[in-house]
């Protein structure tokens, strides 16, 4: 028994070492050219201190990048930028001090208490820049602080000058293919939240609550995406070596902008259906709803899935209102109504601002004739 018992083990385990291994692998595409970039920018800044004539291993220029080096290029500018200028402070508020008092437990917190106070003015990224602080407090406790203050601030400077300029040119992010990839994320996520509203009518209440939590799930989805098309856009301003996408960014942030403005119709979507299964008396309406609305879904999906590919969606905005219009002629029951209302807004945005598209509700003030 122990050769079949050992087999289906190794067997079993298979899986879990395959899965460790492309989890491995993906965390190295995706974590490695960072971790590349600030290895490079480490010793450039290291480098370029002892050009400049550091006596001493310039730590605090090779400190710099390791802090800043977090995201995009203009994430790396300030926080370079608010590092030089907390060091800089800091020293100043230490040598100060060590100026006119002598060392001791009051001075060490005269000390932290003005570099707090610089610190809530020179603030770190919308928070308390600790930073001042901490440095006033590595000048007082160093036992040359003349000395350690000018090591201090000039090699720092040094570190965040490296920083601004390599972080633009080293493995720049390629904000045109994120986007590309968000746009899809999205599309998936939207059609999944609309058919399987749909498609939770005809499975009675408690799949329609569970619909609806799963719909939150994919609105969240949506939201984080339109979160990181905003990053992914704002970073082109900080890479040269990408100037030629910025027009088909600009583009692309935007078809993620219109997919996290479905999202309230959606939500929306799910309610009414979360509220109307809840109720017997309208069974027979939700039933003949439940027949039409699947179909409609999957032409509101089409528009969806072209406008985020950057395909014209017109053609098929189009042919989700004609369907949209024959249900709303043949039935205008109130649950029937209300279900639809959802669609026509989201067929609505689809269009666009300026687009000719008819809303199909009988009595909407758009309506022609």
């Amino acid at each position: 028994m122990t050769g079949p018992v050992g087999a289906r083990t190794t067997r079993a385990s298979r899986p879990n070492r395959a899965d460790r291994a492309d989890r491995a692998r993906e965390i190295l595409r995706t974590e490695g050219p960072a971790a590349a970039r600030i290895v490079v920018t480490v010793a450039v800044a290291w480098q370029v201190a002892l050009w400049l004539g550091a006596d001493q291993p310039p730590i605090f220029a090779a400190i710099v990048p390791l802090v800043a080096l977090r995201g995009d290029p203009m994430t790396a500018l300030g926080t370079s930028l608010q590092r030089a200028l907390g060091v800089i402070a800091g020293v100043l508020i230490g040598l100060a001090v060590l100026n006119v008092l002598r060392p001791s437990t009051a001075t060490l917190a005269l000390v932290v208490a003005l570099g707090l106070g610089v610190g809530m003015v020179l603030r770190a990224g919308g928070g308390l820049n600790i930073q001042v602080a901490a440095s006033s407090l590595l000048v007082f406790a160093n036992t040359s602080p003349d000395a350690y203050g000018l090591h201090r601030v000039w090699e720092t400077v040094v570190g965040a000058v490296v920083t601004v300029l390599l972080a633009p040119l080293l493995w720049p992010p390629a904000p045109h293919r994120v986007l590309a990839v968000l746009a899809e994320d999205c599309r998936m996520h939207l059609t999944r939240a609309l058919t399987g509203t749909t498609a939770a009518l005809a499975a009675g209440a408690a799949a329609a609550r569970d619909n609806l939590d799963l719909v939150d799930a994919h609105v969240e989805a949506v939201h984080a995406n339109a979160s990181r098309a905003r990053e992914a856009e704002r970073a082109m301003k900080f890479n040269p070596l990408r100037r030629r996408h910025r027009d088909t960014v600009r583009i692309q942030a935007g078809r993620v902008a219109s997919a996290d403005r479905l999202t309230a119709h959606l939500t929306t979507l799910a309610r009414e259906a979360a509220v109307l299964t809840g109720r017997e008396d309208l069974a027979q309406d939700l039933a003949r709803a439940g027949r039409r609305l699947p179909e409609l879904a999957a032409l509101t999906s089409s528009a969806i899935a072209d406008t985020l590919s950057g395909r014209d969606p017109r053609p098929a905005v189009t042919a989700a209102r004609a369907f949209f219009a024959d249900y709303a002629r043949t039935d205008s029951r109130p649950v029937s109504v209300a279900l639809r209302r959802p669609f026509q807004r989201l067929l609505d945005d689809l269009d666009g601002p300026d687009g000719p598209g008819e809303p199909g509700e009988p009595g909407d003030p758009r309506r022609s004739g």
